[in-house]
């Protein structure tokens, strides 16, 4: 008995999947045609065509339908059928039906295509407050495609790349598919991520998430990792010009083809065609391009986004249905095409919304949500799969467990573990894939100079241990670096553990001897090397560290991370004891290793004590939205709303010298946000106390991180200085400590003849510094973004000049941004 239940549901799922009209579309040319809306009349129940222009609409019942096929620029069909049982074939057949503006009656003098996006703008914030609130089931499937790939860049091998390329080394490197239910209101985007599939990958999650590609031309700017300016935003008129190409009757309704031609080829605006609809003047349809340039992604050929709307005659609302994303992009002999397909459905304008609707998660993944078999997939999937998608699918479903096996992995391994002369310089890694473990061996031949070691090098060894399952982390280190000059064997250690990725609890014990710099973060050894070597500025100031300490940190809360450290240190002065340079500067000699006297070689700038430490660090992101997955936690942070506050205090006790025992607390607020299309703004303030304390030692001072090099291989201008002398403002009383700075991502550049050609970013922003011991110091810079050659452009150059007691100085500084 218990079979034939088991037989009655096969048979019962069997014709659920089958009951579905399936078909293809194609021109009178027999050209397939991509992305035709095929949708049941008068309903939300719809899919599009894939590539190959196949189609597969899902009915739950067999019976009369009206089934409409929409596509830009081809005559909209609608075709009445009777369905008797499943499935049910369909092959369409359209031709291009432009009807001349006189056989509609629209003659009017003047452009009228900007009377039809004025329009539109008039009522934009009509339409999107009929918008705000709704709910949709959504779906979305994004692919990867690769030609003619290298087999290894920069020295690195790429290997298969999954197991997708064929003999050319070109296939799919990456295909994945998402099915989600989104909530969403003004302020608000909610989304639940149903399934999740990643070809070759059955413990993988895709990333389609709608929140990505929400992308509502009725707002200013759209988000494309730059802000575009939306064709009918409230100020498209210094960026567009506009072309009326011809217009179609949908049934009852004039749609008006649009030509949309941005003023300046450099803008941050699209190009291509957006269709109104009369008297609604809403948006029908779109086909927009933009290229890297414009985005300011260099790597970026050219992206492309087509949306496809429907109407619900009950709300009086064209809302999107569909919406393509396709793009080409490259780089380091690596070209890559891509494609995202998503399809709304099931619309709900009136959603029930309560305080408990939205939280700060954003997106939640369902704990079996990549675990749906093939039989899921093919009755959900709106839209089918192209030839060349299920190949790949079972393809690399094929290969994927024997690419799990200890042979393969070891297969692999072996050739990567195998040891290269190069290695002698670089260091030698050494995986085990299966057992998730490894372990690395510095080269003994990367050796630095400065003044107090000589010329010293660094022997390091580290071991790590991954359990990708429960997310935990174990790490052990350990370094011993040694100076020719100074005869010292300085050897530290450090164990770290990561329990999970939910709270991220993080566990580090560390101890040994090392060469510390005052500074809090450090001069490059590489630039103090060369500076030393070659002009005898050695910036780097040192004193001896001999330390034990625990440190355990997580997420106490969403948004609010708490760290708490205690440790031991054993603090000695140390002085110069090399001269060596290779290039003499006019007889100029090196500085002393006392950073208060440079002129005095004899006294240390700190007396030799000991000090324990407690300090525990506070950090709080208001509003800080996330992406919850079965077994972690992704916060977003990127931008927010609300400002991210930092409180740090930190005690020093039970030193060897009881007039070193101190309190110190310190407060940082800093954020980072947009401002349309005029760039992003960011600020960063600091300010902090010492209590308790009738001296100080000067390791403990607060020193203001700098950079005399000139250049800088860090992301982050908005936390330093840039001019300001080491240690000259260093306090151990209080402080303020303020950063500015506004990137304008070409809102300024882009309008100027010749210089936007260059696709340069104009960056403005000021430092200043406030102590008890010193007139304010402030520094201000402008500086350009995006230099370099091609799509290689990751240089920028910024010209400062500081200001302190009535004097002024200016100069370049070189770096690095991503």
């Amino acid at each position: 008995m218990k079979r034939y239940f088991v037989l009655f549901f096969i048979l019962l799922f069997s014709s659920t999947i089958k009951a579905q009209i399936t078909g293809t579309i194609s021109d009178k040319k027999n050209k397939k045609l991509a992305f035709v809306n095929v949708f049941i009349k008068n309903t939300e129940n719809g899919t599009t065509t894939n590539d190959n222009g196949n189609y597969s609409l899902k009915l739950k019942k067999t019976g009369k339908y009206t089934v409409v096929f929409k596509y830009l620029g081809y005559k909209t069909i609608k075709k009445t059928i009777n369905i008797t049982k499943f499935p049910y074939s369909l092959d369409i057949v359209m031709t291009k039906d432009i009807i001349a503006l006189n056989e509609v009656g629209i003659y009017s003098k003047g452009n009228l295509a900007d009377r039809i996006i004025r329009n539109v703008i008039l009522t934009r914030k009509e339409v999107r407050a009929k918008t705000i609130n709704f709910e949709a089931n959504f779906y979305a499937k994004g692919v990867y495609r690769i030609k003619n790939a290298p087999k290894k860049i920069v020295g690195f091998d790429l290997g298969d790349l999954g197991g997708g390329l064929d003999s050319t080394r070109s296939g799919v490197v990456y295909l994945s598919e998402t099915v989600s239910k989104i909530t969403k209101n003004a302020k608000n985007f909610k989304e639940q991520i149903i399934a999740s599939k990643v070809s070759g990958n059955d413990n993988g999650y895709s990333f389609n998430q709608a929140s990505q590609v929400d992308f509502n031309f009725y707002r200013n700017v759209v988000d494309l990792g730059e802000n575009i300016i939306s064709p009918v935003a409230r100020y498209a008129f210094t960026y567009y010009k506009y072309k009326l190409l011809s217009s179609t009757l949908d049934g009852k309704h004039l749609i008006h083809k649009i030509q949309v031609i941005p003023k300046r080829a450099t803008d941050n605006s699209f190009a291509g065609t957006i269709y109104i609809v009369d008297s609604d003047w809403q948006i029908y349809a779109l086909d927009l391009a933009i290229s890297g340039k414009q985005i300011q992604q260099p790597a970026v050929d050219k992206l492309v986004i087509k949306q496809n709307y429907s109407y619900t005659a009950a709300n009086k609302l064209w809302t999107v249905f569909s919406q393509s994303i396709d793009f080409k992009f490259g780089m380091l002999g690596i070209k890559i095409d891509g494609k995202y397909t998503a399809v709304y459905s099931n619309y709900n304008f009136k959603p029930i919304i309560t305080r408990k609707t939205f939280t700060r998660e954003v997106v939640s993944y369902n704990k079996n949500s990549n675990k749906k078999n093939t039989s899921f997939w093919e009755k959900t999937r709106p839209v089918p799969l192209t030839q060349e998608e299920e190949k790949d699918y079972k393809l690399k479903d094929s290969i994927k467990e024997f690419r799990k096996t200890k042979k393969y992995l070891d297969s692999l391994d072996y050739r990567a573990n195998k040891f290269k002369i190069a290695n002698i310089v670089t260091g030698y890694n050494y995986v085990n894939t299966y057992r998730k473990t490894g372990y690395t061996i510095g080269s003994p031949l990367q050796i630095m100079f400065n003044t107090v070691q000589g010329w010293h090098g660094n022997m390091a060894f580290s071991y790590y241990k991954k359990n990708k399952v429960k997310r935990r982390t174990f790490r052990f280190s350990t370094s011993i670096n040694y100076g020719i000059s100074d005869k010292q064997l300085r050897p530290s250690a450090k164990v770290y553990y990561k329990f999970n990725d939910k709270l991220k609890p993080k566990l580090t014990i560390s101890g040994g001897k090392k060469l510390m710099q005052f500074m809090p973060k450090t001069v490059s050894p590489l630039f103090n090397t060369i500076s030393s070597l070659f002009f005898e500025t050695n910036y780097a100031k040192f004193y001896d560290k001999t330390f034990g300490e625990i440190n355990y940190g997580l997420e106490v809360l969403n948004g609010a991370r708490v760290n708490a450290n205690l440790a031991y240190e054993d603090r000695k002065g140390v002085f110069n004891t090399s001269k060596n340079i290779i290039i003499n500067q006019d007889n100029k000699i090196y500085t002393s290793n006392n950073p208060l006297a440079p002129n005095d070689y004899t006294n240390a700038v700190i007396d030799n004590h000991s000090l324990y430490k407690f300090k525990i660090a506070t950090s709080i992101i208001f509003g800080q939205d996330y992406i919850t997955l079965p077994n972690r936690k992704i916060n977003l942070s990127l931008f927010n709303k609300y400002p991210k506050f930092d409180l740090n205090y930190t005690k020093g006790f039970a030193s060897s010298y009881k007039k070193y025992n101190f309190d110190f607390l310190e407060v940082e607020v800093s954020q980072k946000f947009l401002m349309g299309n005029k760039g992003t703004f960011n600020y960063n303030f600091k300010a902090g106390k010492f209590f308790n304390s009738k001296e100080l030692s000067f390791v403990d001072y607060k020193h203001f991180d700098s950079n005399k090099t000139h250049v800088s291989l860090i992301q982050d201008y908005i936390n330093s200085f840039s001019l300001i002398p080491y240690y000259d403002f260093s306090t151990n009383d209080s402080f303020i400590e303020l950063h500015l700075e506004h990137q304008f991502n070409g809102y300024l550049l882009r309008k100027i003849p010749w210089i936007n050609q260059l696709q340069l970013k104009l960056v403005a922003g000021a430092n200043t510094v406030i102590t008890n011991e010193n007139k304010p110091y402030s520094e201000l810079n402008i500086g350009l973004k995006n230099l370099g050659f091609g799509r290689y452009r990751f240089l920028r150059l910024d010209y400062v000049r500081s200001y302190h007691n009535g004097n002024s100085f200016g100069s370049f500084l070189f770096g690095l941004t991503l």
